[in-house]
């Protein structure tokens, strides 16, 4: 059931020991949005746990929360998570139908939770974040601002993606205003980068390959890649959107070869191609023009199942 802000606040005021989730190989809003309503809560004089499932990009670990107790939970909410599959292998049979309430931002969502706090018009996760500390008047110090801005920049690309709204814009300024060094932040995240993957960028640019007349572009990134440059896969989130910064791109993929013939795909489109919708044929979801997807098989044959799909999307557009 779609409940509003109030009605997510109120639950949240009335209920303890709770456990936060958020979908594996948490990104900068998943894991920003959930330490930012960890703490919101343990200002409430809440017991709150979390679990993360994957590791959380190194650069974002100067945010942090860390878990001070544990205990037997009584009400589970998950942040940014569109579809209970999302919560990884480990954690979807445990909590996959568990879950009390889910505070999202996308559009695919499939409103598997009891009740679901979602608003597809909102940039992150972060940003219904910040509106419960409004709602329940709790005040935003620095580390939990920090958190936010995380969550609020990733998924707008530092404010450059088309998602990037007004609201997003304002909720950033207000944070820069509570005393928050954006700058070192943005460096942090978006400029910084490791020998490794500099190295691992340059074979996955050898990759790229473009498809129906330069209108898509798909990278693959395998496992030979990783052992060949040491580089950890929490480190490549960055990847995901090289293929459509291509002149002329209209859907780039990058196709993550994993174990056991698995295949993760990430989609980026420029509009009018809408992703989410050629992830959702493959049981994945997202965004309009961030959207994702696993495949089973090798990566050539990944690609040729993606491949097909994609040019059914740009036909459907008219685009070839």
């Amino acid at each position: 059931m779609k409940i509003d802000l109030q009605t997510a606040a109120a639950r949240l005021r009335e209920m303890d020991d709770i456990l936060l989730l958020t979908h594996r190989n948490p990104d900068g809003d998943a894991a920003g949005s959930l330490w930012a309503l960890y703490r919101l809560l343990t200002k409430l004089g809440k017991r709150v746990k979390f679990q993360l499932v994957g590791k959380v990009p190194e650069n974002l670990l100067f945010a942090a929360e860390c878990e001070a107790e544990d205990f037997e939970e009584k009400f589970i909410v998950a942040v940014d998570l569109a579809e209970a599959t999302l919560l990884g292998e480990a954690l979807q049979p445990v909590y996959g139908e568990k879950i009390d309430l889910n505070i999202d931002h996308h559009g695919s969502n499939t409103f598997f939770a009891k009740e679901t706090f979602l608003d597809a018009k909102a940039a992150a996760a972060a940003q219904l974040v910040y509106s419960l500390y409004e709602e329940m008047n709790v005040p935003i110090d620095v580390r939990s601002a920090e958190q936010l801005y995380i969550g609020l920049s990733t998924d707008t690309g530092c404010f450059r993606y088309g998602n990037t709204n007004s609201e997003a814009l304002h909720t950033a300024a207000e944070l820069v205003g509570i005393g928050i060094d954006n700058g070192d932040i943005n460096r942090r995240i978006f400029e910084t980068k490791s020998k490794a993957y500099i190295q691992f960028e340059a074979l996955a640019m050898s990759n790229l390959r473009m498809h129906f007349d330069g209108k898509c572009a798909v990278m693959a990134l395998t496992k030979d890649m990783f052992t060949r440059t040491g580089l950890d896969e929490s480190e490549t989130h960055m990847i995901a959107g090289l293929p459509r910064q291509v002149e002329g791109v209209l859907v780039g993929a990058t196709i993550k070869e994993k174990d056991n013939g698995l295949c993760r795909v990430s989609l980026r489109s420029n509009e009018p191609v809408d992703v989410s919708a050629i992830a959702k044929t493959f049981g994945g979801g997202g965004h309009k023009l961030a959207a994702g997807c696993d495949l089973y098989g090798t990566v050539s044959k990944a690609t040729a199942d993606l491949l097909k799909e994609i040019e059914a999307a740009l036909h459907s557009y008219n685009l070839l």
